[in-house]
């Protein structure tokens, strides 16, 4: 089952985040893909504070995870557009974050995509207009 979502405004990001939560149905490892600057991270953003969050939030780009606390748990954010090959993830112990139980949020999995698990939330997002998304929500080995 795959859902599409369009949105006018970035001032809506909150509205997708609370259906991505609903489509997700408790699965909580996610990927987001999309074009560099489709928003990947500003989305994140919205999601997290659909989860609780009150950190701030940022892109974990040269750290590669960001760890930010929710009532449900640690949120482990990803980000590996720098990764230069598969043995960083391995150093940073990725398998400890990855099947922790806990919420994972991987920007750039196709960096790491032998390296994910079985299932989980795939969400493809593309730029349509000045500040139009449309997200593609897809279940992944459910």
């Amino acid at each position: 089952m795959n859902t599409s979502i369009t949105i006018d405004s970035i001032n809506e990001l909150g509205i997708v985040a609370e259906q991505l939560l609903g489509f997700a149905n408790g699965e909580r490892f996610f990927v987001f893909e999309g074009d560099m600057a489709a928003g990947k991270t500003t989305f994140i953003k919205s999601l997290c504070q659909a989860l609780g969050i009150t950190d701030v939030v940022s892109s974990p780009t040269f750290s590669i995870v960001n760890e930010y606390e929710s009532p449900a748990g640690p949120v482990y954010h990803f980000d590996f557009y720098r990764l230069k090959n598969l043995q960083e993830a391995f150093d940073i112990g990725y398998e400890e974050y990855f099947y922790s139980g806990n919420y994972c949020l991987v920007e750039w999995p196709q960096k790491v995509a032998e390296l994910l698990p079985d299932r989980y939330i795939k969400v493809a997002i593309s730029i349509t207009g000045n500040e139009q998304r449309h997200f593609d929500l897809e279940r992944i080995g459910a």
